[in-house]
């Protein structure tokens, strides 16, 4: 599991990619996620970030997950909780802490591997969004989908709410595209 940390790292880097190349325009566009525009993930991306960082570190996020994270910079708040995240990841007893989140205690291996999903799966929301699917990191989002499903699959997390059903790709799709579908996004037939 030590390699959850890289990974981590991974979404992190391309996230930050992606947030990079959202406009101001970007932000009111409409994402994967039913109801939510750009702004509404990217906010809740950077609030699971500092909530995660501050389970791990026993502090205070300062906020709730849907506080507004962002404020007149989003690309700074990404960029600045991503550092943080960083920092909390990569201390020595990281994985070996039980981390208490919305979904209750955990296993450091397993909030990892639930931050994970949180930040690669949000950021590639925002790349479908703004029509940059190419920023999406598709080497890490098969590595993803195929330990979700060598875990036996994500359906008790379906059952709360936490992802949809189970959405059908037909033919030949990137590993983002076959990602999203997984955990229940709709994707518009137009995106690559």
């Amino acid at each position: 599991m030590d390699n959850v940390i890289g990974q981590i790292d991974r979404a992190l880097d391309a996230t930050g990619a992606i947030v990079a190349a959202v406009g101001d325009a970007g932000l009111a566009a409409p994402t994967p996620c039913l109801d939510w525009d750009v702004r509404t993930v990217l906010n809740h991306t950077v609030g699971g970030i500092h909530l995660f960082a501050a389970a791990l570190s026993g502090t205070d996020a300062g906020a709730d997950h849907e506080s507004d994270w962002l404020g007149s910079d989003p690309q700074g708040a990404f960029a600045a909780a991503a550092e943080v995240d960083r920092a909390v990841w990569h201390r020595p007893d990281a994985l070996d802490a039980t981390v208490d989140i919305s979904l209750g205690e955990l296993p450091g291996p397993a909030a990892a591997l639930v931050h994970l999903t949180e930040v690669l799966v949000h950021g590639v929301d925002i790349a479908v969004a703004i029509d940059r699917p190419d920023l999406a990191d598709d080497g890490l989002c098969g590595e993803l989908l195929a330990t979700m499903q060598a875990m036996g699959g994500i359906d008790s997390f379906r059952a709360p709410g936490i992802f949809g059903p189970e959405v059908a790709v037909l033919g030949e799709v990137p590993a983002h595209r076959r990602l999203l579908a997984y955990v229940g996004r709709e994707v518009s037939t137009r995106t690559p």
